[in-house]
């Protein structure tokens, strides 16, 4: 029988390769990974001014994850695999910490807003977790969002005239007060993930 892992991995393929962005995708992520190396560090929650609006159509600020742990990931829905891939791995983490999850702010801001409205991210984070937040906005609402967070991104044209997005992966981690906590990089081992939670927890 299949497992979870393995079906969403597998619808996350079935939209991409109908959007024709699979192979292509694939190729630049594995030959061209997203930055990583972010520098600066993202500022404190407390000291960002965006707004963006979720999923259900809820405007939403740093000021509003302010008193609870927050994990925070850039990404898009036409990514086909180190998106999908991170959103598995996030909710493996909340299977795993049981009802400690509960506490936690999870969130998805795209990079590509574009096509990614909020009725698009509802549809692609309820193949994850209901508890995850997907997040867009207009072009400048993104790029004033990722500049806070030192996320870097662009926009990859292709031949065919459509275009994929670069980005930097991996999951920011913010303390209830708003400070930056840390990074789990994506090509980090996935055993470290639940430890530098659990530090943000308590």
């Amino acid at each position: 029988m299949p497992t979870r892992r393995q079906l969403i991995l597998g619808a996350a393929a079935v939209v991409a390769t109908a959007a024709g962005t699979l192979a292509l995708g694939a190729w630049r992520s594995r030959r061209n990974p997203p930055q990583t190396d972010a520098s600066p560090l993202p500022l404190a929650l407390n000291e960002m001014d965006w707004r963006l609006t979720s999923q259900r159509g809820v405007p939403v600020g740093p000021g509003d994850w302010i008193g609870r742990p927050a994990l925070v990931f850039f990404g898009f829905t036409w990514c086909p695999d180190v998106c999908p891939t991170t959103l598995i791995n996030i909710s493996d983490w909340l299977e795993e910490l049981g009802e400690d999850a509960e506490a936690l702010t999870i969130a998805l801001i795209t990079v590509d807003p574009e096509r990614d409205s909020p009725e698009v991210l509802a549809d692609y984070v309820s193949l994850f977790d209901a508890r995850i937040t997907g997040l867009t906005g207009t072009p400048d609402e993104i790029a004033r969002t990722a500049a806070a967070f030192r996320v870097r991104y662009e926009k990859m044209p292709r031949e065919d005239g459509d275009y994929t997005m670069n980005h930097t992966a991996g999951v920011f981690l913010f303390r209830p007060d708003g400070r930056f906590a840390g990074i789990i990089d994506f090509h980090e081992d996935p055993a470290f993930a639940i430890p530098k939670i659990r530090r943000i927890l308590t």
